[in-house]
């Protein structure tokens, strides 16, 4: 009983309006065409029937109405006209030669529009409940005439709707099932692509990387009479490759994982800065810090400014080794503030262009909404300053 529900007592959720070019001109042209017939009905139900200009009026109006209703209402628009078929027969002369049906071919036309406009927007079963009720005054107050060809009638505009409807519901099946394939062959091509890129890195960094790993370790009992110095320089240094293989391997999963459901270790954050600048500080790099301890700091947030901290320490041990380098971060309003500066041992070449490693991180600044400069002081040092917002939006 939910089809005849609906048809019947159900709310009905306005249809769209049509986007179709040149629509909105025609309107107004269908608007007079459908006055134009409600008056012609008018002047006939005058000729041929004896009722108060107000129930003339009425009733050809209420013909046509339907017609301007299931534009956006179809089921709306055709309660209506199953009413108006009632209303419609009041006072006919049945049989006669001015009145062969009990309707007026205006509201028989109408009648039919109506049916066939819910037909083409609805399901099936509704549109069959509609067209066994539109039936039923049909044989009610019509049985001497052509009633068969009028229920033929009917039944065909029912069916050319329906057709259209299932037409369409089909096109948009095929069109969801093409945008389906269409995204699956992309992700397929973008997790082939990652496939690669993983297969690569393991292929190749990680292989030197662990060959580093193991010469750091094994260089004591290779090389005899190494200085403790020089033991502990390459322990720091093996447990740095160690380190850096871990975190590539978790990369590794992550890339070849379909459902990105990897396992992922926890991230650094705001607090880790403190032990990157000692692990610095003991690989040699003479850095400062001051990093207090800030309230608030999201985990997105610490993770930027762990990277940047991280990619800033890096860039001045290979592009100024020997300077001192200071990293400063505080509190300042809703943004957490890091500036990491090294004084410059040498001039930077002319026309020198931003690595990959400064790109990254703007980037990542840029996606938390905040803000990165880097460059030159005007006082010998170089200085990469960040602004990231302590708790961004998309994080809250």
């Amino acid at each position: 009983m939910g089809p005849l529900t609906y048809l019947t007592f159900k709310r009905e959720t306005p249809r769209p309006p049509i986007r179709r070019r040149g629509f909105r001109y025609a309107i107004p042209v269908l608007l007079f065409l459908l006055v134009s017939l409600a008056m012609g009905m008018a002047a006939t139900l005058e000729e041929t029937r004896t009722l108060p200009p107000v129930a003339i009026y009425a009733i050809s109006a209420g013909a046509v109405l339907p017609v301007v209703v299931a534009y956006r209402r179809p089921v709306a628009a055709w309660r209506l006209t199953f009413l108006m078929l009632f209303i419609g027969v009041i006072n006919a002369n049945v049989g006669t030669h001015e009145e062969p049906w009990p309707w007026n071919a205006v509201q028989i036309v109408a009648t039919l529009f109506v049916l066939g406009r819910l037909a083409t927007v609805s399901e099936a079963l509704v549109t069959a409940w509609a067209t066994v009720l539109t039936l039923v005054p049909v044989f009610l107050f019509a049985p001497h005439a052509n009633v068969w060809g009028a229920a033929t009638a009917v039944v065909a505009v029912a069916a050319l709707g329906s057709i259209a409807s299932f037409r369409r519901r089909a096109g948009e099946l095929i069109a969801r099932q093409t945008e389906l394939s269409e995204l699956e062959r992309a992700r397929r091509a973008v997790l082939e692509e990652r496939t690669r890129i993983a297969r690569e890195m393991h292929d190749v960094v990680a292989h030197h990387m662990s060959m580093i790993a193991v010469q750091a370790e094994t260089a004591p009992y290779r090389l005899a009479g190494l200085p403790e110095e020089a033991k502990d320089e390459l322990t720091s240094i093996a447990g740095a490759a160690r380190e850096a293989l871990a975190d590539m391997r978790r990369l590794l999963g992550v890339l070849r994982a379909e459902d990105q459901a990897a396992e992922r270790a926890p991230q650094p954050g705001y607090p880790e800065i403190a032990e990157l600048v000692a692990t610095a500080r003991r690989a040699g790099l003479p850095v400062t810090g001051e990093l207090p301890p800030l309230d608030g700091v999201d985990a997105t947030a610490g993770l930027t400014a762990y990277r940047i901290a991280q990619e800033a320490l890096a860039n001045a041990a290979r592009h100024a080794p020997g300077g001192p380098v200071r990293i400063l971060a505080r509190a300042d309003g809703d943004r957490l503030e890091l500036r990491v500066s090294n004084e410059l041992t040498s001039t930077p070449a002319p026309g020198h262009k931003a690595g990959h490693g400064l790109i990254g991180m703007r980037e990542r600044v840029a996606l938390l909404g905040g803000e990165l400069t880097a460059g030159p002081d005007g006082a010998g040092s170089y200085q990469v300053l960040a602004r990231i917002p302590r708790q961004p939006e998309g994080a809250r």
